[in-house]
């Protein structure tokens, strides 16, 4: 198929995607990875936008964990942090998980008012360019974003899936879109371990995250969905909707 791919970032910028586009959205460090890692884990995932939606979605679900952060901070009451490896550690998959985070989530959220819409990380870039490929004729990538930062993790990931659609016969919308592409193409997933995000987790003590995002690369085969409030898993190939 010919098609387009266009990498963008902050939430803010979704509203520019929402018709004609499949849209995915990107926060390695660390709300997407949380996302997928606990859908893929068997547990159900609903991302949200504030503590006061996080409280309200608890309300409607059973037993469910608050997993969140907002400006690096655990809310108070929220059962974790936005931690993949710390979730990753407990056994009661079958306690929905609510999560929030700073710019992720928010991200996420724009995202479901797409006709489109998916949620990626350094776990399943190439399942989720490859389900795309051939499906969808616009797509946009886009970063979450911190503090008017597109992060250098969140860069290399939205290039290597921009790569991989590239590689299937897509083109670049833009020339800035094509520069990451270059950029990113070459370096190993760790090339991002001197950006502000890594310092964060390690000089905060949360190193476990920064192991576990470097020791899951590309290792999951399953795309995922955001629909309806939640994160999905999606198996079947879907007919052609944009």
């Amino acid at each position: 198929m010919q098609g387009t791919v266009v990498i963008d970032c902050f939430p803010e910028s979704v509203h520019r995607y929402r018709k004609g586009y499949a849209v995915v959205a990107v926060d390695v460090v660390r709300a997407t990875t949380t996302a997928i890692s606990t859908a893929a884990a068997g547990r159900r995932c609903f991302p949200v936008l504030t503590i006061e939606a996080a409280w309200e979605m608890a309300k409607r679900l059973e037993n469910p964990l608050l997993v969140g952060e907002q400006n690096g901070a655990r809310p108070a009451g929220f059962d974790l942090n936005n931690s993949p490896s710390d979730l990753m550690m407990r056994l009661d998959v079958h306690r929905p998980a609510v999560l929030l985070s700073s710019s992720g989530t928010r991200l996420c959220h724009e995202a479901f008012a797409c006709e489109a819409a998916f949620v990626a990380c350094l776990r399943n870039y190439s399942s989720v360019a490859s389900h795309l490929a051939g499906n969808f004729r616009r797509i946009a990538v886009i970063g979450a974003g911190s503090r008017s930062v597109f992060r250098e993790e969140d860069q290399l990931c939205c290039a290597w899936i921009a790569e991989h659609l590239i590689s299937a016969g897509y083109t670049a919308e833009n020339s800035h879109t094509l520069m990451l592409i270059r950029k990113w193409q070459d370096k190993p997933a760790d090339a991002w371990l001197e950006s502000k995000s890594a310092s964060y987790l390690r000089s905060s003590g949360q190193t476990a995250d920064l192991d576990f995002i470097l020791g899951h690369i590309d290792d999951l085969t399953v795309s995922y969905a955001l629909r309806n409030g939640e994160v999905t898993s999606i198996l079947p190939v879907p007919e052609l909707r944009v």
